[in-house]
């Protein structure tokens, strides 16, 4: 009997997110994906760089607005000390000179917020794929299958009935309430039923970007407050 194979050591992820409660969910969603485990969180990006001194990781998960600068800089000043981690960056940044600079400083993927635990899982488990090549390829063919692994994610699918549209126009509405908005709110603002408002209110609460709390006011069943988390990040 041939003796038993060792499992590969699971990949070292540490998260630098600014906002506490993001943070949270970003450890609480890797720490579903097989494979992979969290070694560490940072809120700013010199908490990140000390704490990477003495915490080795394979991927960073990374916040790109900090509030001591911007993410990228941090990449550039792990590079420059010989830190080699790979990054998935986690934002609601879209410029795409900011994407060009990071990939040209080892960022591997961007996950655009606000975002499913599925499309965070499909990024990683793509991850693990391409990290996983290993030898010399036998030509273009399998070059390209290994880049294709991690270049060309699938389009993240939305929960079922839910629509880009009605999100980002739920989302807009979340964002322009200061004090929190309830359901029945957004359904009168959107133009759409209470009951759909509430899934995609709490599809932003799976996602990370909003957080419910009760709001007690008249006699009977408190009624839920959504409020956005942040517009950075």
């Amino acid at each position: 009997m041939s003796p038993p194979q060792p499992h590969p050591a699971p990949i070292r992820v540490f998260v630098v997110e600014d906002d506490p409660v993001a943070a949270d969910a970003h450890r609480m969603y890797v720490g579903r994906v097989p494979g992979f485990t969290v070694v560490g969180t940072a809120h700013s990006g010199g908490d990140a760089q000390r704490l990477l001194e003495r915490t080795p990781a394979d991927l960073l998960l990374l916040d790109l607005y900090l509030p001591d600068g911007h993410g990228l800089q941090l990449v550039r000043a792990l590079r420059a000390a010989g830190h080699g981690a790979d990054v998935i960056a986690v934002t609601s940044a879209r410029d795409l000179a900011v994407v060009r600079d990071g990939v040209s400083l080892g960022v591997v993927q961007y996950v655009l917020k606000p975002f499913t635990f599925s499309t965070l899982r499909d990024r990683l488990l793509r991850y693990a794929q391409f990290r996983a090549t290993a030898g010399e390829a036998s030509g273009q063919e399998e070059v390209d299958r290994a880049l294709a692994a991690l270049r060309a994610p699938r389009p993240a699918a939305m929960p079922k009935g839910l629509t880009q549209a009605t999100l980002q126009a739920v989302t807009d509405a979340l964002r322009g309430a200061e004090d929190g908005i309830s359901a029945a709110a957004t359904a009168e603002e959107v133009g759409i039923s209470r009951i759909t408002a509430r899934r995609y209110l709490e599809h932003l609460v799976e996602a990370g970007r909003a957080a419910r709390t009760p709001h007690y006011g008249q006699i009977g069943r408190p009624e839920l407050l959504y409020r956005w988390l942040s517009d950075t990040g």
